[in-house]
């Protein structure tokens, strides 16, 4: 496995060999950074410490993955729990402004690189390390998230991308693998990559790749019920806001992180939140990944309903339009950017308000809103009815419809067209 003759490094962040002595790799234990731990080793003649972040993973072993770090030869296999800055410095920003990007994926792997850059810029001062490699592919998103996170936090560190380096295939890799006896659990008849953390499990790779072909959802979807498999009885579940983050189920009171490992079980069991989505690259590609996030589809879904209801018009308008550049943003490796700022303030301000109970029907695969409260409620049960109220003026309708539509009659008026000609 070797760099390819035609690939130049040409940004001055980039690693060249000689230069390094000790560098961090962000590691999974998955294909690419097993394969990156020894070739890293191999190329650039220096040490490694293996740095991998507890984010709740869903599946993951990570006493396993630290051991496996340690046989492959680095020279210290780190593991930090971070659950709970992801879910409140990350997740907690991604419930506030309905994380969702083109479609229903709910941000899971973008809205958690910035909090692997920057641990892995801490553990790499700390440590003393000219550089940080990762595994990321010369053709994805997480390259540019990585990269431009940690040279925004550590002007001076440099990066190693092995894989975008030698512009490796997943074939090329288990090949490798195979090669150096690096244990792995991809074969070339399924060549799944999987990105998993408390907030969704990603998977991509074999027939995902080609949208003319049906993804193979019982080999390829993990810690989940499919909605096939789905009881066939429908769970009603609550969730309580506070403030715009859920801080309780079925009245029982949980910090962010547990609330969202106990959502991901019950809505896992519904098989809901599994989601195939043909998605637009930050690199300008085209490509198809299976998503499957329980617990944040039932918590966005809540949440929105419950922000609904508390807004005037106006303000959801807007608001929609503020989380989806939000969504973008961060899809786009854009969380350092200022505007990132200034988009969660305004979110923040409207999420004061965003307190109340949501009622959830979860059923194979389906969530539907049953039931929303709040002390801010809009919903006037006097205004609203239809049954003959004092409270709502309606001599005042036929005036305001008048006004209303004045402009379109107006101009309607002018195009001195004949309707009467249609019949």
């Amino acid at each position: 496995m070797r760099a390819t003759n035609d690939y130049f490094k040409i940004a001055s962040y980039e690693a060249k060999k000689g230069n390094v002595k000790k560098c961090v790799l962000l590691y999974s234990g998955g294909l690419d950074t097993s394969c990156m731990l020894k070739w890293i080793q191999d190329e650039y003649k220096c040490q490694v410490i293996a740095l991998c972040l507890d984010v709740g993973q869903q599946a993951d072993n990570l006493t396993a993955i630290k051991a496996k770090a340690l046989k492959l030869g680095a020279i210290k296999s780190i593991v930090l729990d971070v659950k709970d800055e992801c879910a409140s410095e990350y997740i907690a920003k991604g419930i506030k402004a309905n994380a969702c990007y083109q479609g229903e994926y709910h941000l899971s792997t973008p809205i958690v690189r910035p909090l692997l850059a920057k641990k892995a810029v801490q553990i790499a001062l700390k440590e003393g390390a000219d550089a940080i490699a990762h595994g990321c592919t010369g053709k994805g998103n997480d390259q540019v998230r990585l990269d431009s996170a940690i040279i925004t936090l550590a002007p001076k560190m440099k990066i190693i991308a092995p894989v975008r380096e030698c512009a490796l295939g997943r074939d090329e890799e288990i090949a490798y693998a195979k090669k150096n006896q690096i244990p792995i659990q991809q074969s070339l008849q399924k060549s799944y990559s999987y990105d998993d953390n408390m907030w969704g499990v990603t998977g991509e790779g074999g027939e995902i790749e080609d949208p003319k072909k049906i993804p193979l959802y019982d080999q390829i979807v993990t810690s989940m019920n499919l909605p096939e498999q789905a009881p066939d009885n429908a769970e009603i579940v609550e969730v309580e806001f506070a403030r715009g983050l859920p801080v309780s189920i079925n009245d029982q009171p949980l910090k962010l992180s547990d609330l969202i490992a106990r959502l991901n079980q019950i809505g896992g069991q519904h098989g809901v939140g599994l989601v195939t989505l043909i998605e637009d690259r930050l690199v300008g590609l085209k490509v198809r990944g299976v998503y499957w996030a329980p617990a944040a589809h039932v918590i966005i879904i809540a949440h929105q309903n419950l922000e609904k209801l508390v807004s005037t018009r106006e303000e959801n308008e807007f608001k929609s339009l503020i989380d989806t550049k939000w969504a973008y943003l961060c899809y786009g490796a854009k969380w350092y950017d200022p505007l990132m700022d200034n988009l969660n303030a305004f979110i923040d301000q409207m999420n004061q308000k965003v307190s109340g109970q949501v009622k959830l029907k979860l059923y194979k695969g389906q969530v539907q809103v049953v039931a929303v409260e709040s002390p801010n409620s809009l919903f006037d049960a006097d205004l609203a009815t239809f049954n003959k109220s004092a409270a709502f003026n309606q001599n005042a309708s036929a005036g305001f419809i008048e006004i209303y539509n004045l402009a379109a009659k107006t101009a309607w008026a002018v195009k001195k067209y004949d309707v009467g000609r249609e019949f």
